[in-house]
């Protein structure tokens, strides 16, 4: 199969289109542009609200002016993140895809199918003249994925539909009614440089390859977390050696993503050296053994480098004492059977950078039960605190709580049924979803969320199974047809 074969064509050749604009998060003027000149351009009722969420009316089919109004939602914002030897600019570069068997992938970087496949569905359908449906509105909103401001950002009565459909989720054959609340906390240590022991010998230690994946959705598949792996062997080395001194750390870039690469470098005493070397390769070892089933390429790799000002002793003890005990990882499952077995509470510990004078941390917590989610982020503010940094939680975007009755729902299910012989799995996401900030903002609207099958998004790795997104096209034009 190549590009030009993939079907359906109509929604690849808008996604090509979609992945020649940059559009990082919080940086998507050229999408809002390109949406909103499109949109006029087709004779379509285009607007952009004063958070630069794009909205683009489509009148319904002859036959079908009395249904109700449909909304199509996607985000028009990508994470950016790329193999650490890659040269790419993500403000000025078009993402560079290929097919890979049944599936579609990007050279080096992020895909961008989450969630530019969602807008190429809609564009797609605000494009097509043979397809049946009441009246739609296509909602394309910024900077989902570094905090959901652009559905923050969006005042009641931008959207009037009665119905809503995210196309953000990443599973065909499961439709999603609730997701998980989100907020993120963040640390920082605030310190002093001082110059090394007369002795010291310097490392500079590396970890690579790890599989990485989203905070929410890849939490319960027992990956491996660069920084807390990273942070293990400083406990275990400060602990076993005196002297050790930590200069730089290194780890991460997004609060969804689960950090799949790092660094530090540590100074040690001369005569200890060979000992944290021998240390490391053990250490390599046997992490490599605990995640045997999900971290397969993990390179790890110890140098000497040249000398620097350390961090305070005492600070930086406290910041490795603080990683080693900090939460990461599921912290509650959902009790309730409809949500079979849910992730309900779970923290990751996202990215570190040091600085001159300061450790800056950032982690996510996510939870459906919002009183966890308050109790999760009270714990890791407590834990660096006690360690003696700052630490503060965001505001965050609330949980999605499912509806005990859904008419879209059900219809989405018997067309679902209908097309394809087998009921979908119909279950809540512990990843976050603009549905949660809509439900405050519309508490009528009823939502689903469906999506072609996407795989490791928010890393290099991200791909999309390219058979769904037919699947994911034919079920959606069945569903506005019939709602």
């Amino acid at each position: 199969m190549n590009k030009n074969e993939l079907k359906p064509a109509s929604v690849f050749a808008q996604f090509a289109k979609i992945n020649s604009i940059p559009r990082p998060s919080k940086r998507e003027e050229k999408m809002i542009e390109y949406l909103t000149e499109w949109g006029k351009s087709h004779g379509l009722d285009t607007k952009v609200d004063e958070t630069g969420n794009v909205i683009i009316r489509k009148p319904a089919t002859p036959g079908y002016e009395n249904r109700k109004t449909v909304i199509l939602q996607s985000h028009m914002d990508m994470v950016c993140d790329k193999l650490v030897d890659v040269d790419f600019d993500f403000d000025n570069d078009a993402i560079q895809t290929y097919v890979d068997g049944e599936w579609l992938r990007a050279k080096g970087t992020t895909l961008g199918a989450d969630d530019g496949i969602g807008c190429a569905i809609e564009l797609a359908i605000l494009e097509a003249e043979d397809i049946e449906h009441g009246p739609l509105e296509c909602v394309f909103t910024r900077d989902e994925e570094t905090g959901l401001s652009g559905a923050e950002g969006m005042k009641a009565g931008f959207m009037t539909g009665d119905y809503l459909i995210n196309l953000d989720s990443e599973d065909e054959g499961e439709i999603f009614v609730s997701c998980a609340g989100g907020r993120n906390t963040t640390a920082k240590f605030s310190f002093q440089r001082v110059e090394p022991a007369a002795d010291a010998f310097f490392l500079k230690a590396q970890l690579k390859g790890l599989n990485g994946g989203h905070s929410g959705d890849d939490i319960n598949k027992k990956r491996a977390n660069a920084i807390k792996l990273l942070g293990r062997f400083l406990f275990q080395t400060m602990n076993r050696y005196e002297g050790v001194c930590l200069a730089q750390f290194h780890s991460g870039k997004l609060h969804n993503a689960i950090p799949r690469d790092g660094q530090f470098i540590i100074a040690v005493p001369q005569n200890v050296k060979e000992n944290v070397k021998a240390d490391w390769n053990v250490f390599a070892a046997q992490v490599a053994d605990e995640f045997h089933v999900t971290d397969t390429q993990m390179v790890w790799s110890m140098e000497s480098c040249e000398p620097e000002a350390v961090i305070e002793p005492t600070v930086a003890r406290n910041f490795v004492w603080a990683l080693q005990a900090v939460d990461n990882g599921i912290y509650a499952i959902c009790q309730d059977p409809a949500l079979n077995g849910m992730v309900e509470t779970s923290s990751n510990i996202a990215a570190i950078h040091s600085t001159e004078n300061e450790l800056n941390i950032l982690s996510s917590q996510r939870s459906n039960v919002m009183s966890n989610l308050d109790n999760m982020c009270a714990t890791i503010v407590a834990t660096f605190q006690l360690a003696g940094a700052e630490a503060w939680s965001s505001d965050g975007y609330p949980a999605w709580k499912m509806r005990a009755e859904s008419k879209l729902r059900d219809t989405v299910v018997s067309c679902y049924k209908e097309l394809f012989g087998k009921d979908p799995v119909v279950r809540g996401i512990h990843a976050g979803l603009e549905c949660g900030l809509f439900s405050e903002r519309y508490p009528n609207l009823d939502m689903v969320s469906f999506g072609p099958t996407l795989r490791d998004v928010h890393t290099p790795d991200e791909r999309l199974l390219i058979p769904t997104v037919q699947m994911v096209w034919d079920h959606l034009l069945m569903v506005l047809k019939r709602i």
